[in-house]
């Protein structure tokens, strides 16, 4: 990064759902819904953790040591950054829960990635450009400032799809693999695309801008409100990074990504493909084909693949 260039940060977050106190609040949560949750919230794998942070800090401090700042976010925890390099840990801020949703603390706790996402750009100090990590991504390659922003430009990795047939289709909206899916359509209709012709992110970094956030925000104040007051996911929701993106689509404030250079292991990926087309993709993001790498089920991979371990450790630069 040049001496004038603007800063960009990085924004992770994370949660240990192992935690008791945690468990506890979850439990109580769910007992409060009464059971009417869609299954895509209360899959215990969004609150597990296995290594991913530290795989996500020792990708950054290795492959993007640019980075100005670090935020973490998470529910009155702290994670062990003690494998983290000094320099990077010096560079980290743990941000509670309370602060993003300051004045709105009675929808604590939450246990809804899309409800703490519409928040983030509530951090305070938050530079401008930033970066968003799921701690489930790691990156896999050096990465330079061209390959997120633009000038201002957000780089955006996903593409065009037709979502109609999936937004007619009622029975499909209770599988929780298309749950995602769902959400970006809706981000997509508030700012008037159609599920016809709209931007499916991809599940990778995410380049975002905090001011085009907060003006959403501004502009949408009822369905932010609404998002956050979920504290599982829920189909009413929207997905905050794809509307970030349709939002700077439609203000021709975006650059799409040249070429495909992020890799996806989904939940199920070692039952639905080949453990070989699987071990070439981890060979692929250890020797460079890639610059994003997105694990969603660690141990389900591990357990598959017990060198998927050391390939990973390889791409990070461990």
């Amino acid at each position: 990064m040049t001496a004038t260039a603007a800063p960009i940060d990085a924004v992770i977050t994370w949660v240990d759902g192992s935690d008791p106190v945690h468990i506890a609040k979850r439990q109580a949560r769910l007992l409060a819904a009464g059971g009417r949750l869609h299954p895509n919230g209360i899959n215990p794998h969004r609150w597990g953790s296995s290594d991913e942070l530290t795989y996500c800090l020792t990708s950054i401090a290795n492959h993007a040591p640019w980075l100005r700042h670090v935020w973490l976010v998470t529910d009155a925890q702290t994670p062990d950054l003690s494998a983290i390099p000094q320099d990077l840990r010096a560079r980290l801020t743990v941000i509670d829960h309370r602060v993003i949703f300051a004045g709105h603390e009675a929808v604590l706790p939450t246990f809804n990635s899309l409800s703490i996402e519409a928040m983030l750009w509530r951090i305070p100090d938050l530079a401008e450009a930033f970066l968003y990590f799921n701690d489930d991504v790691f990156l896999t390659a050096p990465l330079q400032r061209d390959d997120v922003f633009r000038k201002d430009a957000p780089v955006l990795r996903g593409k065009w799809v037709d979502y109609s047939a999936l937004a007619q289709d009622e029975a499909k909206r209770q599988d929780p693999a298309l749950f995602n899916h769902y959400a970006q359509i809706t981000a997509a209709q508030m700012v008037g695309f159609s599920p016809a012709h709209m931007w499916a992110s991809a599940h990778v970094v995410h380049p975002l801008r905090r001011s085009l956030l907060a003006d959403l925000f501004a502009r949408n104040t009822a369905a932010f409100i609404a998002t956050i007051s979920k504290p599982f996911r829920d189909l009413a929701q929207f997905q905050p990074m794809s509307l970030h993106n349709h939002a700077a689509i439609r203000a021709g404030c975006y650059a799409p990504a040249p070429v495909k250079d992020y890799m996806h292991m989904r939940t199920g990926a070692v039952i639905d493909f080949p453990h070989e087309e699987l071990r070439a993709h981890l060979h692929r993001a250890a020797t460079g084909g890639t610059k994003f790498l997105c694990v969603n089920d660690f141990p389900q991979l591990e357990a598959a693949l017990p060198e998927s371990r050391a390939w990973i450790e390889r791409a990070i630069g461990a």
